[in-house]
């Protein structure tokens, strides 16, 4: 089969181009695994920080992945209720011991020995891939692979984020970042809490207007000062500057919500200038997202196909994954890109 792989950690801020397109035999799949033929894999900023370093896999070479829709070829032994032929999806969650208290507890993205896909385990910038059964997701009939995709991550994480921040109806929701997640949960947003404006801050001008034509109730950059303070706020950048802003920004009481694996320290000096009357003050409170579960990723799926939310989609060859990783991290994409063998 036909592989992107990444070989080592590397400096994307020289535009070097990360992964290796190697030639690879075909996964078998192992009792209790089932191996997908690849449809679409969706490209996340979480594969910039396991490319820079910043959550490292474990092991070289990986194949990365962890947006990934395919249709069953072959199942392992033990595997039982998953015909072939079947779409199914695969999320970040690769793997959890099943048997912790967290994990009995339904807290299994904080599982010690959680694995991540395409990076703990191959992903799918790939024609083939294996998973355990038991993480993997059918793929509602309404959706194509492309569309797909991003609900696996961009989509359930920020569901995820969404149910942290402890929106009631009615409140004002911030999005910091307009990314592949960050434009999801606009919609979701909309569906669920159809009473709350939500307000979006963007760097880029082409992300404030995507947010706009979504329906955002207003967009700004990232430290402008909205109409109203918001009673919860949603991170998804990679920096520290909007996470300070949002501070600034919330009403009393109000939560920030930071969704990302890892913060660059671009501008980590910011955080020496962090004001306890100015940013945390008045009760407010800042909760991160630590992966993902299984829950998570079923019912955003279901809630997804009810009100048929599609994502803003890019589809690019397999091939051009190197290009659409660099793209991503000079802030030259919008929407969330879909990489298709």
């Amino acid at each position: 089969m036909k592989a992107l792989v990444l070989e080592r950690v590397v400096d994307l801020s020289r535009e070097t181009q990360p992964l290796a397109r190697l030639e690879l035999a075909v996964p078998e799949p192992k009792p209790g695994e089932i191996l997908l033929r690849v449809g679409a894999c969706g490209v996340c900023h979480t594969e910039l920080d396991e490319i820079e370093g910043r959550t490292p896999p474990p092991r070289f070479p990986v194949i990365p992945g962890h947006q990934v829709v395919g249709r069953v070829v072959a199942c392992g032994a033990g595997v039982t209720g998953i015909e072939t032929g079947s779409r199914r999806g695969v999320a970040w969650i690769y793997s959890a011991c099943g048997h912790c208290d967290l994990c009995l507890s339904g807290h299994e993205n904080l599982c010690a020995h959680f694995r991540a896909t395409g990076r703990d385990a191959d992903g799918g910038y790939a024609e083939y891939m294996a998973a355990p059964a038991a993480f993997t997701y059918p793929i509602p009939d309404l959706f194509t692979d492309i569309e797909a995709a991003p609900l696996l991550c961009g989509g359930a994480i920020g569901y995820r984020s969404l149910m942290l921040a402890g929106l009631r109806d009615g409140q004002i929701l911030g999005l910091t970042g307009f990314g592949a997640s960050g434009h999801q949960v606009l919609k979701l947003a909309r569906s669920l809490y159809p009473a709350s404006p939500v307000f979006v801050f963007a760097r880029s001008e082409k992300d404030r207007d995507l947010a706009r034509s979504l329906g955002a109730d207003w967009a700004g950059d990232t430290t402008d000062n909205p109409p109203e303070q918001c009673a919860s706020i949603i991170d998804t950048t990679p920096a520290w500057l909007p996470v300070l802003s949002a501070l600034e920004r919330l009403r009393p009481g109000g939560r920030l919500v930071i969704n990302v694996i890892r913060k660059e320290s671009r501008d980590r000096d910011l955080l020496a200038e962090i004001s306890y009357e100015r940013h945390l003050w008045m009760e407010k409170e800042i909760k991160s997202v630590a992966n993902i579960t299984r829950a998570d990723v079923s019912a955003f799926l279901d809630i997804a196909a009810r009100m048929k939310l599609r994502p803003e989609v890019r589809q690019y060859p397999l091939d051009e994954a190197n290009r659409v990783l660099l793209d991503l991290r000079h802030g030259r994409a919008t929407g969330a890109a879909v990489l298709v063998p």
